[in-house]
């Protein structure tokens, strides 16, 4: 009998845990929401507000660069701190309220100076709550595929709700509207991170690699290469596809319904994730995001002058973004595991949307004034391509390790 009281208490404490777990994901829920309706909000309607205050074009796109910029620079830091501090709830909410407090730099601005400091200050902030957020999550729920997507589908829901609804806002009262729009999401940001618990302890015995002897292995670097080639094919889109599509002559209920319907699918595929991962493996599940990203690409720069193909292309948004976003979430378990998780998931943000976003912006925008609109999915095929022969090389040198692991243990 002392021999099942172990087990017992074992399977009291998972029941415990298991008991948590639908209101620690319903406050995981409430955050995502929160903060991808503000990022959603302001970085669609942000360049309106700026040209509004009289910013030039180019100093427009100066400042919505920093979005992306400060993601190499911002996520690193706080990851740091949550990490060795172990208190990743608490420096969520410190970002939220920093960020909070640094909008008002936006309320203020008249200058391009101004703007230009205050988004500095405020992406600092933002910039690191993604993958502060992914990481508690990933603690909460120990990996369960099933929740983990469902819970993450919320920030994809607060996306659409809040950018549709700001939309009419801005119609009624006009663009200047927008800090007031924005600020109250990052108020909610702020309330929604007073909901979140401190996820429980890793196991004992749980020893952590150092960060550097992780970094320089050589499946880690290809993998990381590998995200960041997928995320600047995608800012093809992020950054011309609604220019691209007015010029094939849709109009913007078209272009709104047409963002509308990829973050529709994503949120589908975040709710079935458990049960496709179960059944075909995160491996291939990541290895097709590559295969159906060069067929998207190819279809929406050969197909702008079809709405029934430009709809195809944006249902397949739920494998290029979604699958390859959870895929690759997973995947980072393997070395990011406990002490380093935090700062794993800030340098899939840094690496993949800071150092791929801003790169793949810079491409798409030479692609565009050199060779034309349809030279950019084109390219954004070959990123596509490349992306995924460098994630091939990065699953088959995980496996060599292994192998070599296996050996080593064997012989000993």
């Amino acid at each position: 009998m002392k021999g099942t009281g172990g087990a017992d208490s074992a399977t009291a404490a998972t029941a415990a845990t298991a008991a948590a777990a639908p209101s620690q994901s319903f406050n995981l829920g409430l955050f995502f929401f929160a903060y991808y309706a503000h990022a959603g909000t302001f970085a669609t309607y942000a360049s309106l507000f700026f040209a509004a205050r009289g910013m030039s074009a180019a100093q427009i796109g100066i400042l919505m660069s920093l979005i992306q910029v400060m993601r190499i620079f911002g996520p690193n830091l706080w990851g740091w701190v949550a990490d060795h501090t172990r208190r990743r709830v608490l420096v969520l909410r410190l970002t939220a309220m920093g960020a909070l407090v640094s909008f008002g730099g936006i309320f203020l601005g008249q200058s391009f100076g101004h703007f230009f400091a205050a988004m500095v200050l405020l992406n600092l902030f933002t910039s690191a709550q993604g993958p502060l957020s992914d990481a508690v999550m990933l603690s909460s729920l120990r990996g369960d595929l099933a929740n983990f997507g469902r819970v993450r589908l919320w920030g994809s829901a607060g996306f659409v709700a809040a950018v549709m609804a700001a939309a009419y806002g801005l119609e009624w009262y006009g663009v200047d509207a927008l800090p007031w729009i924005a600020g109250l999401m990052l108020l909610f940001v702020v309330l929604a991170s007073l909901r979140l618990r401190e996820a429980p302890p890793a196991a004992a015995g749980e020893a952590a690699a150092p960060l550097w002897s992780v970094l320089r292995q050589p499946a880690v670097l290809a993998f990381f290469a590998s995200t960041a080639l997928m995320v600047s094919a995608h800012t093809s889109l992020y950054v011309f596809y609604s220019l691209y599509l007015e010029r094939e002559g849709y109009g913007k209920p078209v272009i709104g319904a047409m963002w509308s319907l990829g973050v529709l699918a994503e949120i589908v595929f975040f709710y079935f994730q458990g049960a496709l991962f179960r059944r075909f493996g995160v491996r291939r599940v990541l290895m097709v995001s590559f295969g159906v990203a060069l067929l998207r690409f190819a279809v929406v720069g050969a197909g702008g002058h079809s709405l029934a193909l430009l709809v195809f292309a944006q249902l397949l948004h739920a494998f290029t973004f979604a699958a390859h976003h959870s895929a690759s979430v997973v995947t980072m378990q393997r070395w990011f595991a406990g002490p380093l998780q935090a700062r794993g998931q800030a340098l899939y943000m840094s690496v993949a949307y800071g150092v791929g976003g801003t790169l793949g912006g810079l491409l798409m925008t030479l692609c565009w004034e050199r060779a034309g609109p349809d030279s950019i999915f084109v390219a954004a095929a070959v990123l596509s391509l490349a992306g995924g022969v460098v994630a091939a090389l990065s699953l088959r040198w995980q496996d060599r390790a292994d192998q070599t692991r296996l050996a080593a243990v064997s012989s000993s």
